[in-house]
């Protein structure tokens, strides 16, 4: 009855959490019996909704791993403060041999970033942001990189006082603006096609006096 508990608890955590796999790595141990081979992976966890983590999870197999590193990960959470569906300043910070780039982007763009920097934003819940990794090609580096930046941004957040929006009012804000571009593009329209049937009156109003004149140089000249 218990198990059935612990395996139901376990269902329900991994649905609340998202869990990507960004490095594994073979390690071996010295001891008095020689070297002992196990498996180092770092996760990163992240609820979809600002929280994020990252944990190394080391033991003799892979799965034991993915399982320390979870749990670390769970234990060190952050939570990332969003402005509206993206982060409210740009950053770039170096962590050891990664260096990451952040800047914000508009309500509909994406995340537009490199697998490492993906992972963590994408973990965290934000749904509009531009990434590009400086330093180190390497997942970790870059993984730990963005990581740290995220960290900088909540912690100037939270020094500066720095106000921020909710999703629900970026949403509106878009909304609005997208209300004013349709109404200014029907304005024009309106205004092009009246110049159009403007146009197309006078050409028709001075047609027949072209015509009459036309034919009275013709009835004076047969004469």
């Amino acid at each position: 009855m218990s198990d059935q508990r612990r395996s139901h608890q376990e269902f329900e955590e991994r649905s609340e959490f998202e869990e990507k796999v960004i490095s594994i790595s073979r390690v071996s141990k010295k001891t008095k019996g020689g070297n002992k081979m196990g498996f180092s992976v770092l996760m990163v966890v992240g609820d979809r909704k600002g929280q994020v983590g990252l944990g190394l999870g080391k033991a003799n197999d892979v799965a034991s791993a993915i399982k320390k590193g979870i749990r670390k990960a769970k234990k060190k959470m952050l939570l990332v403060p969003l402005d509206g569906t993206t982060i409210p300043f740009a950053l770039t910070l170096k962590e050891g041999a990664g260096k990451v780039m952040l800047k914000p982007a508009p309500t509909g763009t994406g995340v537009i970033a490199g697998g490492p920097v993906r992972a963590v934003v994408e973990a965290a819940g934000i749904r509009d942001i531009s990434g590009k990794i400086m330093g180190s090609d390497n997942q970790s580096s870059s993984v730990y990189a963005t990581f740290a930046a995220l960290k900088k941004i909540a912690q100037i957040v939270k020094v500066k006082n720095i106000k921020l929006r909710s999703i629900i009012e970026t949403e509106a804000e878009e909304k609005e603006k997208m209300q004013k571009l349709q109404q200014t593009a029907k304005q024009h329209e309106a205004v092009i096609v009246k110049k159009s049937i403007d146009s197309q009156t006078k050409s028709r109003v001075g047609k027949p006096a072209k015509s009459v004149k036309s034919a009275a140089v013709k009835k004076l000249a047969a004469k």
